[in-house]
């Protein structure tokens, strides 16, 4: 989709407009005449969200409108997140086509209004491809768009903000003031404090000036007041101090401090767990610390040399220190509670498009976008997953013409929102009219990673993830060249104009020398290759519209927006993950990536189902039957047993940051054993690697922990346990439903491995299979003998209420002789006779559904997978005549689950999310806040938390 009236650039897609000014825009996903709502099967469901805590209803809204394809928690989020007007009047938005228009119909309005379309046809088309791209969740906008564009509310558009404070009483409480305003508006803000004076300098009149820490103290009350948006997420936000700002030190230790203090309290019987009733005491705790480190620091590090801190009024140098040792504390303290971060100051002013309009100072509290003081930057983040391609012969591909499209159509109606956008404050709006930040990005790296076999921490993983990175920012910035020639470039380019072209001949360099690995990558690399081309090409003629483009984002809400299952530039959290299911309850399944992964990396069917099954049991691969331990690397997580480790975090980071505008929002894990060396070695290359910030996290290494009601009532009990030992006990104990005299039976004879037997399954007649008999031949008494009494078991464990699904997901892929081929189409081949026994019920008595998440399907299904890419019905009504043949259990046609080649198990009761299914699983304990909307424990995205159940975050995307 490209192409201005000044003149077609290479490898464009569309005829240049020879009758005016404007773009031509060209279909990617759409058909002429068709409007993308069409093509899709709508349908309504009921949202109920509750706090698992106390049982009571955060949220209801029923009757909602969504595709069929969109996930419980995605519909679940965006009705109680994105949809406006008051809940049960009749101005609330009930469909997704609502919410959609009105944010697309403004973009287009707007778009039109300032003169970026040829014609009112490529109106058209944008309006309907940017549509198709939201409905199928390609990519989405961040949250501020949703809550805001096509209200009558302000605008805002932007989560990301920076400030600026001087060092004067007055710009000191103007920050506290537009701080509190951001906050309330539901986003996040950062600023630096090196140009306030240090309480080692004097003031005119005579006395110690303060300092910025005791400023903190105010601003961080202000943060942990204010709820964000009148919701119940509290305010994000970063504080920056240079490295050679007198008070540095005590600036490294506010957290540390506080800290102690919670032990402290914790110990004499305070409430100190997080969002405990005494944890308010504590102080500095609403905002990201990070130090601002440059070269100079750095080499002395380096060297072992001395360093000056400087007086912020001449400059002097006041007092000289160890460089080591305070590069030391800074590690101790991030080791002891993840803070400060760091961020480098020559690496990031190297790559500033716009230097001769001032420095970047600091960033926004996720440390993603950098650039000048009172700006702001919209974001909007890609669905890699989407991209995916994979061909009649099972050969996988990344989209890399398709994704630049998109990227386009995207980074258009991103400048376009600038139009007609609302900002806090008159100097943000003025900085940010006048040089047009942008922040492309993209989610679901991970994910593709594992599914296309690479492991993160590889050199084929950092080669896949480096191109799709450089093609994402060469193509944004090649439309913006292109829009620079239809509307002009910003108003700071002029005077930046060398700076800036400097720094995208830095970007196509960088990626002239990467190193290509695979069939995957290379591909991308070419196309990135073409777009760094033209960005030169054109930026020389027509200069640039923004003066950024591109960042890396948590991506928390609208992640789960578009089902990402990871976000931003993370891996996976684990191998299982939590999923919600139509008409109420949850199961726990194996991420559909790593069937896809397995497929990739050579594994047969059947290995593939066994492999999966053992990963739905034990919640890793080690050990796994058939996988060869060269390909365990590419499914190792964030945690876990294999967790990836700190320097694979650090080097992903590295493979992208040369092709971005601005950072990444990542934090680096380390286990609880990890050093303050190791803390300091990720510092360190973190410099060396050419990164612009990045922030550690020791697991437990956080004093106060979010502890569950359930678990607060555990540790009361022993001081209640005397009088409740007078109150009456009362005792349930299951009752068993035995079969009447007459019972529906289906008996089936089956060979596995040479041996013969046969299966009698008998039902109750109203619903549900009741008994099993086994009968084994010319097997010898004992093996008969055993078989009699597991069938017995089984069939009185039926008829106590033990859920059949229970018993399949223990009894299948369990390996004994005899085992091998079965004379059943439906199960080709079973590791023993019980494996075959349960499948076989499976088939014959569960929905699909349930089966089809548990990665039991019958031969037709498979061979359906094989036709279509998935093990759903075509046709529903012939598929429920199909089932009621061989189930005759089935009273009702089977809902259709997503394509699952994943084994799952019902998940326990206690896990509301993917973060404590973790825990359990893996015996690990996430250093994570409770939600305060829903009370389950968040995850980390980025630098910052999202909750799986409700969609809140704790920071400002």
């Amino acid at each position: 989709m490209t192409e201005t009236t000044s003149g077609p650039a290479r490898g464009s897609r569309a005829k240049g407009n020879k009758g005016g000014k404007g773009l031509r825009i060209e279909r990617i996903h759409t058909t002429p005449g068709v409007h993308p709502y069409d093509e899709v099967v709508w349908e309504r469901r009921d949202v109920v969200m509750t706090n698992w805590r106390d049982g009571s209803i955060n949220f209801e809204q029923r009757g909602v409108e969504f595709p069929d394809f969109w996930s419980v928690n995605a519909v679940n989020i965006v009705t109680s997140k994105y949809f406006r007007g008051a809940t049960g009047s009749p101005e609330r938005e009930s469909s997704l086509r609502q919410l959609i228009d009105r944010v697309v119909l403004t973009y287009r309005k707007a778009g039109e209004q300032h003169g970026y379309f040829a014609s009112p046809a490529d109106a058209e088309i944008f309006e309907h491809e940017l549509t198709y791209a939201l409905l199928h969740q390609v990519f989405s906008f961040n949250s501020p768009v949703w809550f805001n564009v096509g209200t009558k509310q302000p605008q805002q558009v932007s989560a990301c903000f920076i400030l600026s404070v001087d060092d004067s009483m007055e710009s000191i409480l103007d920050w506290y003031k537009e701080e509190g305003m951001i906050f309330k508006g539901g986003s996040g803000a950062g600023l630096n404090l090196s140009r306030i004076r240090s309480s080692k300098e004097l003031l005119s009149s005579g006395g110690n000036a303060s300092g910025p820490v005791s400023f903190m103290r105010g601003a961080d009350a202000s943060a942990g007041t204010i709820k964000s948006g009148g919701a119940t997420r509290r305010a994000a936000k970063m504080v920056v101090l240079d490295v050679d700002h007198p008070d540095v030190e005590a600036f490294i230790e506010t957290k540390v401090k506080e800290e102690e203090k919670v032990r402290a309290l914790r110990d004499a019987g305070f409430d100190m767990d997080l969002g405990g009733d005494d944890i308010t005491s504590v102080q500095y705790q609403n905002a990201n610390n990070s130090v601002r480190v440059n070269d100079e620091f750095m080499k002395a590090v380096e060297t072992g040399s001395k360093f000056g801190l400087r007086a912020r009024m001449t400059g002097e140098v006041i007092e000289e220190i160890d460089a080591k040792g305070l590069f030391r504390k800074m590690a101790e303290a991030a080791w002891a509670c993840a803070d400060p971060g760091i961020q480098y100051d020559d690496t990031i002013n190297h790559w500033h498009t716009s230097p001769e309009s001032g420095r970047i100072t600091a960033s926004n509290p996720c440390s993603e976008y950098m650039h000048l003081d009172n700006s702001s930057c919209n974001l909007a983040s890609l669905n890699l997953m989407k991209f995916l391609r994979d061909d009649d012969k099972g050969n996988q591909s990344f989209d890399a013409e398709r994704f630049a499209k998109v990227v386009e159509l995207v980074i258009t109606a991103m400048d376009i929102s600038i139009c007609f956008a609302d900002f806090p404050t008159e100097k943000i709006g003025e900085t940010t009219r006048a040089f047009r930040q942008l922040g492309i990005g993209y989610a679901n790296l991970g994910a593709l990673l594992m599914a296309t076999g690479h492991a993160y921490d590889s050199d084929g993983g950092r080669a896949l993830a480096g191109a799709i990175t450089s093609l994402m920012t060469g193509t944004s910035y090649k439309r913006s060249a292109e829009l620079a020639a239809v509307v002009g470039p910003y108003d700071g380019y002029a005077r930046n104009a060398d700076a800036h072209k400097r720094v995208m001949r830095q970007h196509a360099d960088a990626n002239g020398v990467a190193r290509r690995m695979d069939d995957l990558d290379t591909p991308v690399w070419a196309a990135a290759t073409e777009a760094w081309q033209d960005v030169v090409r054109l930026g020389e003629n027509n200069g640039f519209r923004n003066a950024q483009a591109s960042v890396l984002a948590p991506t928390g809400t609208i992640g789960l927006m578009m089902d990402c299952d990871t976000t931003g530039v993370e891996p996976d959290l684990a191998l299982v993950k939590f999923k919600k299911l139509v008409g109420g309850g949850s199961m726990q399944i194996v991420n559909n990536t790593v069937p896809k992964a397995l497929k990739r990396l050579g594994y047969q069917p059947e290995q593939i189902e066994a492999i999966v099954a053992h990963i739905a049991e034990h919640g890793n691969v080690i050990d796994a039957p058939g996988l060869k331990a060269e390909h365990y690397e590419v499914f190792d997580c964030a945690m876990g047993e294999r967790a990836i480790s700190a320097m694979g975090h650090v080097r992903m980071m590295a493979a992208a940051q040369p092709f971005l505008s601005g950072a990444i929002s990542k934090t680096v894990n380390l286990p609880e054993s990890a050093t303050v060396e190791e803390v300091e070695e990720v510092y360190f290359e973190g410099w060396k690697l050419g990164l612009k910030a990045l922030a550690i996290y020791r697991d437990n290494c956080k004093v106060g922990q979010p502890l569950s009601a359930k678990k607060k009532e555990e540790a009361k009990a022993p001081e209640a346990a005397a009088p409740a030992a007078a109150e009456k006990v009362v005792e349930y104990r299951p009752v068993r439903k035995r079969l009447p005299k007459g019972r529906p039976g289906i008996t089936t004879s089956f060979t596995v491995g040479g041996a013969e037997g046969y299966m009698t399954a008998n039902s109750y007649p109203d619903d549900g299979l009741g008994e099993v008999f086994l009968k084994m031949s010319k097997q010898g008494s004992t093996l008969a003998g055993m078989m009699d009494a597991f069938s017995i078991a089984v069939s009185v464990g039926l008829q106590y209420g033990v859920p059949l699904e229970t018993y399949v997901s223990k009894f299948t892929n369990m390996r004994f002789e005899p085992a091998g081929m079965t004379d059943d189409p439906d199960v080709r081949m079973a590791q023993s006779i019980v494996d075959y026994i349960f499948r076989r019920l499976a088939l014959d008595f569960l929905p699909f559904e349930t089966r089809s998440a548990l990665g039991i399907h019958s031969a037709e299904e498979r061979q359906r997978h094989l036709d279509t890419g998935s093990y759903e019905p075509i046709d529903e009504d012939v598929d429920v005549e199909g089932l009621a043949q061989s189930a005759p259990r089935q009273t009702e046609a089977p809902k259709p689950a997503q394509p699952a080649a994943a084994a799952a198990v019902p998940a326990p009761k206690q896990a509301h999310n993917s973060t404590e299914l973790v825990e359990m699983q893996l015996g690990l304990n996430a250093d994570a806040p409770l939600c305060f909307s829903c009370g389950t424990k968040m995850r980390r995205a980025g630098s910052c938390y999202l909750c799986e159940g409700c969609g809140s975050t704790s920071g400002c995307s």
